[in-house]
């Protein structure tokens, strides 16, 4: 174990990566035709969102085979020959293991809908009248969380969307047909695997309504959660492999014990609260300017936390379900470089292993869209037609969706400023920023100050420094409303990282000794190391190194 300390994870949503049919869809071939760009940049794992067979409601995390390649990315021979020309390379792929819930398309599924007991009991499936759903527990894409099937006069639980039936974990035989999932893809050589909201897997004993909400806190870090996930991952073999589970709404004590080598679970964990801080009273569709104490509060307790008891946090700023970081906590306008090179540096210096989401190096904003015509997500849309029905205007509800959509982090990735950024020769399935002209792979190649080549230092950083992968982190600035700053140390090497989080500039108050420091990396260019430092410019980060 501990092989991922000093690793960088590169996620591709395959969808709007590189198209290489002209059907405006990404696909595997589109993958393996750029992997020396992802060996250039420094990648030791390359995440694959799901390209599973799926009638893809939901992005393909609805799968209706975990064996098969859907025809829209490609085939298993191609899926093959990625996993060997990234093997070729030394990056090692990782699969997107999505086991709470199979699709309604699933074959399972199916054989329950004929009321084959043995199958129904694969699902949640309970009792009840067709107006009275057995709890009031919501679904996390709007609506109650339970279906009704006629015909069986019974309901099945969908904490997502209802074509997506979460799948009876206590039943012995859903674990085992889970693990020959995990043991096929393993013998087709893939080194590593994501387990999807896998702290939901473990449901209570009993199912009652939440008369304090949405029936979250029944199902969040379930009974035997941690029980399943050592089984799965003892009985398949894979405590060696990097393993990481996005664990949604989660506790800190859980992802410890997700986390640490001796419980024999998982190698890290994503949490998400971080990514919550500009969320008005909890709720993701209200808009607010980010809450930059509640961010360093939260990264100081689960920094310092897991550190504490031995756990590791998977860091990260962007995914396939966020907007892109830059639009919501830099500039992407003025200071755009600065902001994008900042944010990055927090991320990449912090202990934990560092995901890059695709495009997230080349500093790709969102894409601003001014119609829901230009919208493809389920939720987006779901969520335009609730806000309006609420009483806001079509516009008000754009701006929200602009701020919040999970297509914001889809749009296609920027490989060159041609009409189609590189990605298709085709029409793209969703519109692609105009900003592609000069936010793009090409252009940034070539320029030495490029956030691109920044992240080729920064993901080198960590494979050179001991200190940056293995370190121990304490904040320093602990109170400072703009500045996050913290020290890494480690068998006699020190760090100090400093960021500027603001487009104002950041006094630091008390000045900063340097004795004996240099200047490791920074984001502006031609500051040289003095003696002390007070202040930092609009969104500056810098990280010195003490020389014992």
């Amino acid at each position: 174990m501990g092989h991922f300390k000093d690793s960088t994870i590169y996620q591709i949503y395959t969808k709007s990566f590189q198209d290489t049919t002209g059907n405006g869809l990404g696909d595997i071939r589109g993958v393996i035709s750029r992997l020396d760009y992802l060996k250039e940049l420094g990648i030791d794992y390359i995440w694959l969102t799901p390209f599973f067979c799926s009638p893809l409601n939901d992005n393909g995390y609805d799968v209706a085979d975990y064996r098969a390649v859907d025809p829209v990315f490609g085939t298993m021979e191609d899926v093959e020959e990625l996993i060997r020309e990234a093997d070729v390379r030394g990056m090692g792929c990782m699969f997107d293991m999505v086991f709470n819930h199979t699709s309604t398309e699933h074959r399972w599924f199916k054989k329950a809908l004929e009321g084959n007991p043995e199958y129904m009991d694969y699902y949640i499936f309970r009792e009840g009248s067709p107006d009275a759903p057995p709890t009031n527990w919501q679904s996390k894409f709007g609506g109650n969380a339970w279906e009704y099937v006629p015909h069986l006069k019974k309901w099945y639980l969908h904490l997502f969307d209802v074509s997506q039936a979460d799948l009876n974990w206590d039943n012995p035989r859903v674990r085992g047909e889970l693990k020959e999932v995990i043991r096929f893809w393993k013998a087709k050589g893939v080194k590593g695997f994501r387990f999807d909201v896998v702290n939901l897997i473990s449901k209570p004993d009993v199912f009652v309504d939440d008369d304090k909400g949405d029936g979250r806190r029944f199902y969040t870090d379930g009974p035997r959660v941690h029980e399943y996930l050592r089984e799965l991952v003892r009985d398949t073999g894979i405590e060696d492999m990097v393993t990481v589970g996005e664990m949604s709404s989660t506790t800190l004590d859980n992802c410890i014990r997700y986390s640490r080598p001796e419980d024999r679970e998982l190698s890290m964990c994503f949490n998400f609260h971080h990514l919550k801080v500009d969320y008005r009273d909890g709720d993701k569709w209200k808009l607010m300017e980010p809450d930059l104490l509640r961010l360093k509060q939260l990264f100081m307790e689960w920094q310092e936390g897991m550190e504490r008891e031995n756990g590791w946090n998977a860091v990260f700023w962007c995914n396939h379900d966020q907007p892109r970081a830059i639009s919501r906590f830099g500039d992407d306008g003025q200071y755009w470089k600065e902001s994008a090179k900042m944010l990055a540096t927090v991320i990449h210096m912090f202990r934990g292993t560092p995901y890059v989401y695709q495009g997230e190096e080349l500093g790709m904003t969102n894409p601003y869209y001014d119609d829901i015509s230009r919208y493809r997500d389920v939720e987006s849309i779901n969520y335009y037609r609730i806000l309006t029905e609420q009483g806001i205007t079509g516009e008000e509800a754009l701006k929200v969706l602009a701020a919040r959509s999970r297509d914001n982090g889809r749009t296609p990735m920027q490989w060159d400023g041609s009409r189609y950024a590189g990605f298709t020769q085709g029409e793209p399935w969703i519109d692609i920023p105009e900003n592609h002209s000069y936010i793009n792979a090409q252009a940034e190649a070539g320029d030495s100050g490029s956030i691109l080549n920044y992240y080729k230092r920064l993901i080198a950083l960590r494979k050179e420094y001991k200190v940056i992968s293995e370190g121990e982190i304490e904040f320093i600035y602990r109170e400072h409303p703009q500045v996050l700053a913290y020290r890494r140390t480690y068998r006699g090497q020190e760090l100090v990282v400093l960021a500027n989080m603001k487009a104002s500039e950041a006094d630091l108050g008390e000045r900063l000794e340097l004795d004996g420091c240099r200047l490791l990396i920074g984001n502006y260019t031609g500051e040289e190391c003095g003696q002390a430092l007070e202040r930092l410019k609009p969104y500056e980060c810098r990280v010195y190194m003490k020389t014992r």
